[in-house]
């Protein structure tokens, strides 16, 4: 159930992008457990002044090659497979495309169950 936005720079080609979205769907696979086909993704690039970010913030020094990862989920994980998300996330997409782990900003969005539909005009996990 969850749904992924990636935000990039401008200009990535078609391999890094599908390397990317492979890498964080791989990440929460391996790390919650989601189901392999629940893949819902969204990518978007952005010219260089479309993502405004703090090349310093918190002493983790990011270049421009920063990679946005939100993601919307059910509620209910717990701290430590968060955690373990974002560690993983971050091996992953270090290995392939050859993300620095600094340039990797993930969010997570929390949301109710009935706030999902899959299609048909139905709320698949409202009466689940």
């Amino acid at each position: 159930m969850p749904f992924v936005r990636i935000s990039l720079r401008q200009g990535a080609s078609p391999e890094y992008r599908k390397a990317i979205a492979d890498g964080v769907h791989r990440a929460m696979v391996e790390a919650m457990a989601i189901p392999p086909d629940d893949r819902f993704q969204v990518i978007t690039e952005h010219p260089p002044e479309g993502l405004i970010y703090d090349p310093q913030y918190l002493g983790v020094h990011r270049s421009d090659r920063i990679v946005f990862v939100q993601i919307t989920l059910s509620s209910g994980r717990k701290p430590q497979q968060k955690r373990k998300l974002y560690k993983r996330m971050a091996e992953i997409l270090a290995e392939t495309p050859g993300l620095p782990a600094q340039d990797l900003l993930i969010n997570l969005v929390e949301t109710s169950w009935e706030n999902w539909s899959f299609g048909n005009g139905e709320a698949q996990y409202m009466d689940s």
